[in-house]
């Protein structure tokens, strides 16, 4: 029991450090383009990276998953807006998985 009040811990001050340890280094702003760049797409990285093995694994046929994926890559690119890409693709899973398990 002791240990995991110091793995709480542990992983609380690591936790504090990560947010604080940038604001208390950092003073200037950034000017290497490079590093700009790079800290602007890391929130978009971060969530590609959590959200896409749950959009598979999220259905009972991984295909399923993939193909609501593909249609929703589709349809956000042709310019539709957060509805009617999460019903397209919420349409994709149900037909498919409606042929696929029956």
């Amino acid at each position: 029991m002791s240990s995991n009040w110091l793995y709480i811990g542990l992983v609380a001050l690591v936790t504090y450090l990560i947010r604080v340890l940038p604001i208390t280094l950092i003073q200037k702003p950034i000017k290497n383009q490079f590093i700009r760049s790079f800290l602007y797409y890391v929130p978009y990285v971060t969530l590609a990276v959590m959200t896409f093995p749950a959009i598979v694994q999220a259905t009972q046929t991984p295909l399923a998953g993939a193909a609501a994926l593909v249609i929703g890559i589709i349809t956000a690119w042709k310019g539709a807006d957060l509805f009617r890409v999460a019903a397209s693709c919420c349409v994709t899973v149900l037909i498919l998985e409606l042929i696929l398990l029956h």
